[in-house]
């Protein structure tokens, strides 16, 4: 399965009714405008480029019946990426359960363009952080999520999140060797 790269453009029209409906040619229209960013979303929960692939398939598996709840009260695009999110936090809470986290060999997926990709070694770092850690700094720092909206959708309390922001980021300073 070969996910395109994100193209920068937005799709010029969502035939909602159609996504609804199940039908094949919207959800294909619908994939090739939204899985190269969603993979991505995915990728930076994840640290793997076979989990986010798994996140992404199941989110277009679910999407017929998830856009059911979708109320057209702003973007497309950001209810599609939290959908995505959502489903990345159940797969690792899920897999948690049963084994520790594998790094994933090299991608399978044609290779987005360098500015999306994190540098080795701070990818290294991010994931080393423990799951709990990297999601909330993920959800902070690129979603740009506050702490109460991390909170929630983590259920855990505000203070939760922000202590594990401060934690994340002084692991990564130690590991990235920063100096404070």
């Amino acid at each position: 399965m070969t996910l395109p790269v994100p193209s920068p453009a937005p799709p010029r029209s969502l035939d909602l009714a159609r996504l609804r409906a199940g039908d094949a040619e919207a959800l294909a229209a619908c994939y090739h405008a939204h899985a190269g960013r969603l993979l991505l979303v995915a990728y930076r929960l994840t640290a793997s480029w076979a989990d986010a692939e798994d996140v992404v398939h199941d989110a277009f598996v679910a999407l017929p019946e998830a856009i059911a709840r979708y109320e057209e009260r702003g973007q497309f695009a950001a209810w599609l990426s939290t959908l995505t999110l959502r489903l990345a936090l159940m797969r690792q809470r899920r897999e948690s359960r049963f084994a520790a986290m594998e790094t994933a060999p090299e991608p399978s997926v044609a290779a987005p363009a360098p500015e999306h990709i994190v540098p080795p070694r701070v990818h290294a770092a991010l994931a080393a952080l423990s799951a709990p850690l990297r999601h909330v700094f993920v959800l902070r720092t690129v979603h740009d999520l506050t702490h109460a909206d991390i909170g929630a959708l983590l259920g855990i309390s505000a203070n939760a999140s922000e202590v594990r922001f401060h934690r994340a980021v002084k692991a990564l300073r130690r590991t990235l060797e920063i100096p404070v």
